[in-house]
């Protein structure tokens, strides 16, 4: 289960970069939420990945 949240948190980290670029590529005129609920994604799983339990 540990390894499923890290590989989950790199997957939503990069889609959290990938949304930034593109809300920065469209000069802020697209929604922020693009890059921040993937981001929230990232905190949950990495955290989840921190404190879960061991295999």
């Amino acid at each position: 289960m540990k390894k499923a949240a890290l590989i989950l948190g790199i997957i939503f980290l990069v889609l959290t970069f990938v949304g930034g670029g593109y809300v920065l590529i469209n000069h802020g005129q697209v929604n922020a939420g693009y890059a921040a609920v993937p981001g929230i994604w990232t905190v949950i799983c990495f955290g989840f990945y921190r404190n879960g339990k061991r295999d």
